[in-house]
């Protein structure tokens, strides 16, 4: 689950972290009081959206001469005015797509003096198996072009989960970041701060791009993402209670509540499948004959009829879908559940596109038979191969 920059600062703010002053806003009536809460005279005004490249972004509706989602403002009319022409309006980044992102909410912060911009991650490191910080001077920039370009400036330290960040590991990220003087004494109590937050909140990501030292020395967190692992959020109320579903997918939020693994695609193809692998495979294999995916859907292992079903419906009811493949290999997941799910799911929803159904495993004659004596028209296949050949030709 992701949450917006000024819901994760505050996130941190709580666990003592250093940010600026803000006020979030969902409409352009309330820019102005939000402004004369801060201090000024510089103000920033920043959308809200679950993407990143803000700044860089540009809103739709403005044209080609049109500023980013992250601005700068030296007035509180200059904020009013900013927040009429950006509140409402579509931010395009690179992370959006080409459809962008409604801009619903924007954050009104306090500006800041920046001497330097610093990079800082905490994630899961699983080929060392622990939490690990990813650090580099080069902030503000994109960071996998930083990895591409020069490495050598991206330094990770892994915590030992036994002893949290140690001051020997405090000052390793010290050094990587090239803090001395205020911003070192910030960075000694701030690294511990962080990774405090990480776990004890269950974060599966967090990343402050900038962390800024400011012209006074100290140091500064100037934007945030967090993201929380899903599997986790039942004991943490308080995260779920920040979900923002207006930036989610309606599919994925559908599938959510049935506990499908469901992630939306650009592709024409519907895919349900049981397991990540063989769903992966499936997406492959659809891109090898041509096509692309309409989505992830992976129904477990242990489904019953009605999530099945559940599936099928959230599928049929994305309109770029224009043949769906459903490919099961039963073994704790019984082949005749699947064609029971799907026959009662087409029957209540109609069958407007080519349905092609492999299976194979555990019942799977019963399974065939369900699906042969239902008396709609879904094509058998025989193998994945053969599967992926037939929904592909059956769209073309």
């Amino acid at each position: 689950m992701n949450i917006h920059e000024y819901q994760a600062k505050q996130v941190l703010k709580g666990f003592g972290a250093p940010v600026a002053s803000g006020v979030a806003i969902t409409s352009a009536s309330e820019a102005e009081g939000a402004a004369k809460q801060l201090p000024g005279p510089l103000y920033v005004v920043k959308s809200q959206i679950h993407a990143g490249g803000r700044g860089k972004g540009k809103f739709k509706e403005l044209g080609a001469e049109a500023k980013g989602g992250v601005r700068l403002a030296k007035s509180v009319e200059d904020v009013v005015a900013n927040v009429k022409e950006m509140l409402g309006n579509t931010l395009v980044t690179a992370q959006t797509g080409e459809a962008g992102k409604q801009v619903n909410r924007l954050y009104i912060e306090d500006g800041a003096d920046i001497d330097r911009e610093l990079y800082l991650s905490i994630l899961v490191d699983r080929s060392v198996g622990k939490v690990a910080f990813v650090v580099s001077t080069e902030g503000g920039m994109d960071i996998e072009k930083v990895a591409h370009d020069t490495p050598e400036k991206i330094v990770n330290v892994a915590i030992d989960p036994e002893t949290g960040v140690t001051a020997a590991d405090a000052g390793k990220l010290c050094d990587a970041l090239k803090l001395d003087g205020a911003a070192r004494e910030d960075g000694l109590a701030l690294f511990p701060v962080l990774y405090k937050a990480f776990v004890e909140k269950d974060m599966s990501l967090l990343e402050v791009n900038p962390l800024i030292v400011m012209k006074d020395g100290r140091l500064r967190v100037l934007d945030a993402k967090v993201s929380f692992d899903g599997n986790a959020l039942f004991r943490h109320d308080d995260m779920k209670a920040l979900r923002d579903e207006t930036e989610e997918d309606a599919k994925e939020i559908e599938a959510s509540k049935w506990d499908l693994a469901y992630v939306a695609l650009d592709g024409n193809i519907g895919c349900m499948v049981n397991g990540a692998g063989l769903a992966m495979a499936t997406m492959d294999i659809i891109k090898l004959y041509g096509k692309e995916p309409a989505n992830f859907c992976d129904v477990g292992g242990g489904a019953s009829k009605e999530k099945v079903a559940a599936a099928f419906k959230i599928i049929t009811a994305d309109p770029r879908v224009q043949g769906i493949l459903v490919n099961i290999f039963g073994g704790i997941m019984k082949c005749d559940v699947i064609a029971e799910g799907v026959v009662a799911a087409v029957k209540e929803v109609g069958l407007k596109v080519p349905l092609v159904v492999r299976l194979e495993g555990t019942n799977v004659e019963l399974g065939k038979k369900i699906l042969n004596e239902s008396g709609l028209a879904i094509t058998a296949a025989d193998d994945l191969d053969d599967a992926a050949k037939k929904i592909v030709a059956a769209i073309k």
